[in-house]
């Protein structure tokens, strides 16, 4: 599971216990953050005697531009995208995370039924990410039913730093 742009890890701390057999990685472009979060990890780990977050680790990484140097095909059950940042400048849309040339790029890597998260408190970046994961065809939207009932959905929403501001 990826939490890409993860910030202070929020969503990995919050959804570790809840999917135990699953590595929860964290991408952060930004040294301090992602080295904040692996001291946390740790404490944590150290603080348990291994029994806490050992499904969690970061990764200081560029995903945009390196994220299939990490990731053979079909290797990936859920990537997160939350509260990224939106570039609201049309000159810089090719900058944000969900465009049409990266989600060939995510699908390559998420295995067959996998899913890709978002949240926004953007309205603008909200209508893009949509758009853009309707028109590519190798994505679709799951019904509201099954959106209700994935504990995810309900940590993305409350789980990270962001949501809790």
């Amino acid at each position: 599971i990826l939490d890409i742009g993860c910030g202070y890890g929020g969503l990995m701390f919050a959804m570790n216990k809840t999917f135990p057999d699953e590595l929860l990685l964290g991408l952060e472009i930004r040294d301090k953050v992602s080295n904040f979060v692996g001291e946390k990890v740790n404490s944590i780990r150290n603080n348990s005697q291994l029994a806490e977050c050992t499904n969690t680790a970061i990764l200081r990484t560029n995903a945009m531009k390196s994220l299939h140097c990490y990731f053979p095909k079909e290797s990936i059950n859920k990537m997160f995208f939350c509260f990224a940042d939106p570039h609201f400048k049309k000159s810089n849309h090719r900058r944000r995370i969900i465009n049409t040339a990266l989600l060939t790029d995510y699908c390559y890597m998420l295995k067959p039924k996998g899913k890709i998260y978002t949240v926004t408190d953007v309205e603008d970046l909200h209508n893009w990410q949509v758009e853009k994961l309707e028109e590519h065809p190798m994505f679709e939207r799951v019904s509201e039913e099954e959106d209700r009932e994935d504990p995810c959905v309900n940590f993305m929403r409350e789980g990270t730093d962001e949501a809790q501001k």
